[in-house]
């Protein structure tokens, strides 16, 4: 046994637990309080489990739930940018490099470059497991507003025009799944779950 090996995994796995303390704007289905990125990563695992029918071709399954899993960890340093935060945006890549440079660098060098990778696919977007990893991200927290009448678009103004924009890559990924995003979005604007205005 390579003692160092397994003590640098333990303090990783003890460090990724403060994903749990990284709350989100998006609320609980059962609107009792904010999910944390930690528990949004496991959904997503679950989604990726079930849904993965829906992706492309060819998409490795596996790869993709293990970039759903890993996606989030930086928040840990960098916080979670709240997708329709314009400012946040504007340092978000910064934030998150150095980030990963410092949670991944935890990790024995192997296992910190392949986490390192999955990080970097998923966030440049470029492969098939990215795409569908990517579509899930933003489908999850829909389904969350679509449950809860509006959530956290009415709570931040969030307009059907962010809103598309914001979910177009889900129909470029699965045409299954943009084609029930759309009828979602209809369906919340018929309900009036979206703002008309930006507040």
């Amino acid at each position: 046994m390579d003692k160092q090996r397994l003590e640098q995994q333990i303090r990783f796995i003890i460090e990724i637990d403060k994903l749990k303390t990284v709350l989100r704007q998006t609320q609980l289905t059962d609107q009792s309080r904010r999910e944390n990125s930690a528990e949004h990563s496991w959904h997503l695992a679950v989604m990726v489990l079930l849904l993965g029918e829906y992706a492309e071709a060819g998409t490795d399954i596996m790869r993709a739930m293990k970039m759903v899993l890993i996606h989030d960890i930086v928040e840990i340093d960098a916080g979670d940018t709240f997708a329709y935060d314009v400012a946040g945006y504007a340092d978000k890549a910064e934030r998150e490099q150095r980030a990963a440079a410092r949670l991944f660098g935890m990790l024995p060098d192997e296992q910190r470059a392949e986490i390192d990778d999955l990080w970097r696919e998923f966030e440049a977007g470029a492969t098939a497991e990215a795409r569908f990893a990517n579509a899930l991200d933003r489908l999850q927290p829909l389904l969350h507003n679509y449950v809860t009448e509006g959530g956290s678009w009415k709570h931040d103004g969030v307009t059907l025009e962010k809103i598309r924009k914001r979910m177009q890559p889900v129909g470029e990924a699965s045409d299954v799944l943009g084609r029930y995003v759309e009828a979602i979005i209809e369906d919340s604007l018929a309900k009036g779950y979206i703002p008309t205005a930006p507040s």
